[in-house]
């Protein structure tokens, strides 16, 4: 059985957070109920878009890959259903947290990009665990435990410690703008 879209947009070769940008141009588009089919190689847009869907309050009805392209399927919801898309109120910029780190504060920074992202440039203290992951990851840090969140662009990580707070940890900041324009010291493997 085939399933029926009112309209696709192809998001190959974007790298977060340009999927999310397009997907949220089109779902402003759609009608309540209509479905939209966004075409994605990036495996990250697998947790992104779940992760935005579930944000502003539309229906993630599921995901199918076939040779690297994932094809998700989004509902957009009744203005009814519709609720306003949440930021994470706590943030730390790039400069601020690179000031930290040159103190030599002990600080947990939580990579939440994929591993492909990590290993081409991280922060040397940061811990790779990816959105799609973050979930069942998070069992060795205490919940008052302060978390630094990083990803490319701070959308995913801004996910990320929303994700965090609902399950209860108590001190979670999103690092802003991200790996894209870090400008301190980073490690490659």
């Amino acid at each position: 059985m085939n399933l029926s879209v009112d309209k696709m947009i192809d998001a190959k070769q974007l790298a977060c957070p340009m999927p999310i940008v397009r997907t949220k141009q089109a779902v402003e588009k759609l009608e309540p109920g209509q479905v939209l089919e966004v075409q994605a190689t990036d495996k990250g847009s697998i947790a992104d878009l779940q992760g935005w869907t579930k944000s502003a309050g539309h229906h993630y009805l599921g995901m199918k890959e076939k040779e690297g392209v994932f094809r998700h399927f989004l509902r957009k919801a009744d203005p009814n259903e519709e609720k306003q898309e949440t930021i994470h109120p706590q943030t730390i910029t790039n400069e601020a947290l690179q000031a930290k780190l040159e103190k030599a504060e002990a600080l947990t920074i939580i990579d939440v990009r994929e591993q492909a992202e990590f290993l081409f440039g991280h922060l040397p203290t940061a811990i790779s665990i990816p959105m799609g992951v973050l979930e069942g990851g998070m069992d060795q840090f205490d919940h008052d435990q302060p978390l630094f969140i990083i990803c490319r662009t701070g959308n995913r990580s801004d996910r990320a410690c929303q994700l965090l707070t609902e399950l209860g940890f108590k001190n979670v900041t999103n690092v802003l703008p991200g790996m894209s324009q870090w400008t301190g010291p980073i490690e490659k493997e």
